[in-house]
């Protein structure tokens, strides 16, 4: 019978990531995993930052007073496009700090993300480049009809969902993990806690495709739920996270 050879090391080396450098502050009451920037999270964060590239309003400065008007009525587009790929940053930043899974499965759901990060820069674009010029009166090239928009949003919310579906999969994944992470009560707590979070944002995504069925142009209000729902649900949840810890003495990092 052969020895597992990585039966007596750390688990994270085990699982690709060395012991967090104490000079960096952690989460609080999260222990992070993850050690230097692996060539993972490198790549990633090439990837958006390419995306945010393609979402520039102009690439070449503006030589009359009446481009530079064109493109400052980008700005708002632009400004809720990077919002929302910041979004998405910060969630996988949170998840591979936390974890420092590099595993083949964790692997691959990252490059399926950035995947669709990628292939949905210009609908994003598109999209918002739309709705505020609606709401400012703006002149758009896009003349759209009911079948368009409704055909336009679906594609959104199809994208928005896939998105968030799979940081569910990367947290089960990590729930899965736990004992081999050696996570405690408390971040088990929070991982719980995330995939509910990103569950929520896929069902806000579901349902605005069905209401791109029949009302697109109620369609995009429906992202307007997220901040109140992120709020309720992180207020409930943060405090029994924090009971959790008290109740364990668990010290905040």
């Amino acid at each position: 019978m052969t020895e597992n050879p990585n039966a007596t090391l750390p688990v994270a080396q085990v699982y690709g990531s060395i012991p967090h450098r104490p000079a960096i502050v952690p989460e609080k009451y999260f222990r992070w995993r993850a050690g230097e920037i692996t060539r993972l999270e490198a790549f990633c964060d090439v990837v958006f930052g390419f995306a945010i590239t393609l979402l520039v309003v102009s690439l070449e400065v503006p030589h009359t007073y009446a481009e530079l008007m064109v493109d400052m009525r980008g700005f708002l587009p632009f400004a809720a496009c990077f919002a929302q790929l910041a979004l998405i940053w910060r969630t996988h930043y949170k998840f591979s700090r936390r974890y420092g899974l590099e595993d083949p499965y964790t692997v691959f759901l990252n490059v399926v993300l950035l995947f669709l990060v990628l292939f949905y820069v210009y609908p994003l674009k598109f999209v918002f480049t739309l709705v505020f010029s609606e709401l400012t009166g703006a002149e758009s090239r896009a003349r759209l009809g009911w079948h368009e928009g409704s055909v336009l949003m679906r594609i959104y919310a199809l994208g928005f969902v896939c998105v968030f579906l799979l940081f569910v999969l990367m947290y089960v994944h990590a729930y899965r993990l736990r004992r081999e992470l050696d996570l405690n009560p408390v971040e088990i707590s929070v991982t719980r806690f995330s995939i509910q979070e990103n569950v929520i944002l896929a069902l806000v995504g579901v349902t605005s495709f069905v209401v791109a069925v029949r009302s697109p142009e109620w369609a995009g209000w429906t992202y307007a739920s997220i901040g109140p729902l992120m709020a309720v649900h992180g207020s409930i949840f943060g405090r029994r996270i924090r009971l959790l810890a008290e109740k364990l003495a668990l010290p905040a990092r």
